[in-house]
């Protein structure tokens, strides 16, 4: 039996890692699989099937610990932590340090995976330019480098330049945990007589929930009243919370923190929204289209998830071009035009094929 070892930075709420349970979980009854997080206490860590091995170098969540202890836990990443031996293949599968890490990693089939616009994944600073050098001559040690969609692949390629050993597959998600997670009776703070909108994502700047809540706050003002919720958590929540006062929307727009659950949330919602700045795929999105939302997007990579897809409405990437939209959606909801119903059948086919896509590379 072939040994596996993924990597990723924890396994907390997040697309990325939600993809890699459901793989993991796939595969732990063909292959020996590992899962190595550089930070523990991870909720989706509880839902890794019991023959997934988990390797934990550091207890609790990144944000659990203080500026010095973070510093100190970088430099021994950088020059005193080695990846365990014996794998046969060693799959990094986020950015940033656990790909810095795995490329230290010998005598294994090493591959990297690529979930984000990688230009804009450390931020503008001299300290992101300094990262991106430093990863660009990583990615030169991997066999293999997956991105998780073209656009995805074509950002990369502008910084990094190109690679022999590209090759994109798209997210996989297990459709069956979805459905069924779906229908737990818990209680949603949704109102039927509200427009409610929900986004379920990590609060980092990329997810621009900043910029979502101007706009929500320009149309409240303007009489456009709607409910907005945000499933997820991260280090800029209590500056979002703080906007959200400030701005007079704490009784309309509401962080409802980290869900292990986030689906029943979803499947109540009347739209589904990803307003990133930037995104790799946004897989998110894939679930939200197993149980039939309406969905509203930004202008980026993630505009590949929703190809032919009967009700998606995507904005200009700007304030004003989300306002544009989110203005006429909830007019014509105020008007009784509500969003077109969507009753298909998920093709089950398409998230087989990208397993088989994962195993021919292992």
């Amino acid at each position: 039996m072939k040994k596996i070892l993924f990597g990723i930075t924890g396994l907390t709420v997040g697309g990325a890692e939600r993809v890699l349970v459901d793989v993991a979980n796939r595969l732990c009854d063909k292959y020996d699989v590992t899962i190595l997080t550089i930070y523990g206490k991870g909720l989706l860590q509880y839902q890794l099937n019991k023959k997934v091995h988990v390797i934990t170098l550091f207890k609790y969540k990144y944000q659990d610990y203080n500026f010095i202890q973070r510093l100190g836990i970088k430099l021994k990443l950088m020059f005193a932590i080695k990846p365990p031996k014996g794998y046969d293949t060693t799959i990094a599968f986020l950015e940033g340090p656990i790909t810095r890490l795995f490329a230290k990693a010998k005598d294994t089939n090493k591959i990297a995976w690529v979930h984000t616009d990688i230009s804009h994944a450390f931020g503008r600073g001299l300290m992101s330019k300094i990262k991106l050098r430093v990863d660009k001559n990583k990615y030169k040690k991997y066999n293999k480098i997956i991105f998780v969609s073209q656009e995805n692949r074509n950002d990369f390629n502008k910084v990094c330049g190109k690679f022999k050993n590209e090759m994109v597959i798209r997210n996989y998600i297990d459709y069956n945990h979805v459905l069924t997670e779906s229908d737990e009776k818990i209680k949603i703070p949704f109102e039927k007589d509200d427009i409610n909108f929900l986004t379920v994502c990590r609060l980092t700047h990329a997810k621009a929930i900043d910029r979502f809540i101007r706009v929500h706050s320009r149309l409240e003002k303007e009489g456009l009243h709607s409910k907005v919720y945000i499933v997820g958590d991260g280090d800029i929540r209590l500056n979002l919370q703080k906007q959200i006062d400030d701005l007079g929307v704490t009784d309309s727009f509401y962080l409802l923190g980290e869900k292990n659950n986030p689906y029943p949330y979803i499947k109540a919602c009347d739209y589904f929204c990803l307003l990133s700045y930037y995104e790799g795929s946004g897989m998110v999105l894939d679930e939200a289209k197993i149980l039939n939302k309406p969905l509203i997007i930004t202008d980026t990579a993630s505009k590949e998830n929703v190809v032919n897809y009967e009700s998606c409405e995507i904005c200009v990437n700007t304030e004003d071009g989300i306002y544009q939209v989110m203005k006429k959606i909830i007019k014509d909801e105020q008007n009784g035009k509500k969003a077109k119903k969507i009753d298909k059948l998920f093709d089950k086919k398409y998230y087989e094929e990208i397993i088989n896509k994962i195993e021919s590379i292992i």
